[in-house]
């Protein structure tokens, strides 16, 4: 701005540039668009918690990545921060942190910790590696922190929004994206493409980032991350138009009829044209009915709302790890063809008469509830234990012995469940147990109850070891498909 108001002044005078400054005013424009063209893209640290979602400024400094400490902490609690010298302290709360310019390591509460690169003070702004971000900010929030370092993203707390997909079977064919949250992603298409973009919701990855159909119209999606921001491409092999439900959580892509079809990137579209206007979206006709999925298997996570199970710790609790594996299992067994309900997709209250009154009234082939403990190791599985004796009245069938007929086949899938696990390295045994709700269900149903390996309850929230029990469950669901069949 400085530069144009003296050239602006200059030809008030003259009445124009003359030629040196015609040259010097060319000169200064080519290199801006010579450093405007050089520039790479800002790269953003995008922050997710209960309290506020936004995005900070990356900045590079001897091969390191690293971010504001007071800025990345000020929209989430009362912080100050004071220079003195090489010294630079912050107070976020009620908690102190002391570090010092050029040192890998800082004080919080007086205890050490290790930044894993120097810290830095910059125009008085303290500077920490990203990379220590997700041991160094639980010193100060008391809660567990989650960095995804190379796309740019970073969960405060259990904050993460997930997402199913399947295709329907309806005529045409539809994608329907089901999210545990609102989202209003921003829509874009190219030929054989559909992307959605996550800029402000803290997406997670499903249990395989890439998705296939059983369908030639929708083939495949891909889950990706980067510079803060998350990405679903929905390959296609004809125009599809994105549709949002009114409370944000579902996005369907159908077929877009002929006169509302897809243009190439850049063009405008009814699939572009749902950024921030999801009504915008809505075909000038219905779309085709969805039929009612028929599910081969129902996934049930214990507890939730109130009832938080097992108490870890004062932030791991165990309703938050039995959703967690539901959802993972659910992604498994879709991905091998197996059509799966979770129960309890949400903190919420489910009675366990509720939790079987929805289980009978799904029709499926096969009950699977998660539980998760501290004591021993690896996987125990349960299948129900029915009282010594029980009397059916006519066409009426007891609620506490409901389960009687199927118990053979219960027993036969905790065995193919049993072997997968032993397949994948985890301990495993098959108990009968007095375990509300096996006992009212009418399908073969069993409980799976998660324990770590070793001795450290951490390991409960591992992405590996959930991915590696979801895994082996439905590789053990999927070998016994065919012996379970459909309930009528």
């Amino acid at each position: 701005m400085r530069w144009t108001r003296r050239f602006g002044a200059r030809r008030g005078r003259t009445g124009g540039l003359g030629i040196p400054g015609r040259i010097l005013t060319g000169l200064l424009l080519g290199f801006g668009v010579l450093l405007v063209s050089a520039a790479a893209p800002e790269k953003r640290l995008s922050v997710y918690s209960t309290a506020a979602n936004y995005s900070l400024t990356i900045s590079e400094h001897h091969g390191h990545e690293y971010v504001g400490l007071l800025e990345l902490l000020d929209p989430l609690g009362t912080v100050n921060a004071k220079t003195d010298g090489s010294r630079w302290r912050i107070h976020y709360n009620n908690i102190l942190g002391e570090f010092v310019k050029g040192r890998n390591r800082g004080l919080v509460q007086g205890r050490d910790a290790d930044l894993l690169a120097p810290f830095l003070v910059e125009n008085g702004r303290g500077l920490v590696p990203l990379a220590c971000l997700d041991s160094l900010l639980p010193r100060f929030l008391g809660g567990p922190v989650t960095l995804h370092q190379e796309s740019g993203r970073l969960f405060i707390g259990s904050v993460a929004t997930h997402f199913t997909a399947a295709v329907s079977e309806s005529n045409p064919r539809q994608l329907v994206f089901k999210f545990t949250a609102p989202v209003n992603p921003s829509v874009a298409s190219e030929p054989g493409k559909v992307h959605l973009t996550f800029n402000h919701e803290p997406l997670v990855a499903p249990a395989s980032p890439s998705l296939t159909f059983n369908s030639k119209i929708i083939p495949s999606a891909t889950y990706s991350e980067g510079n803060g921001a998350a990405e679903i491409t929905v390959a296609s092999s004809i125009p599809l138009m994105a549709n949002f439900s009114a409370d944000g959580r579902t996005i369907t892509l159908a077929p877009a009829s002929e006169n509302q079809q897809v243009k190439p990137a850049g063009a405008a579209t009814p699939a572009s044209a749902a950024q921030g206007n999801p009504a915008a979206a809505k075909p000038a006709t219905a779309p085709s009915a969805v039929a009612p999925p028929r599910y081969f298997a129902v996934v049930d996570a214990s507890h939730g709302g109130n009832d938080p199970g097992e108490v870890f710790s004062t932030t791991l609790v165990e309703k938050d790890i039995t959703v967690a594996l539901a959802r993972r299992l659910r992604q498994e067994l879709q991905n091998r063809g197996i059509p799966t309900l979770v129960l309890r997709d949400s903190d919420a209250n489910l009675s366990l008469d509720d939790r079987a009154f929805f289980a009978n009234s799904s029709h499926a082939a096969i009950y699977i509830a998660f539980h998760a403990a501290s004591s021993g190791h690896g996987v125990r599985l349960y299948t129900a234990l029915l009282p010594y004796s029980g009397e059916d009245d006519g066409p009426f069938r007891s609620w506490n012995t409901a389960q009687a007929p199927s118990i053979a086949n219960s027993q036969m899938a905790a065995s193919s469940v049993a072997a997968q696990l032993k397949n994948a390295g985890v301990a495993v045994r098959i108990l009968p147990a007095s375990l509300r709700p096996l006992n009212n269900v009418l399908m073969p149903a069993i409980a799976v109850e998660v324990a770590p390996q070793a001795s450290d309850t951490s390991q409960l929230t591992s992405p590996d070891y959930q991915q590696l029990i979801a895994s082996a469950v439905a590789n053990g669901v999927a070998a016994a498909r065919d012996k379970l069949g459909v309930t009528p």
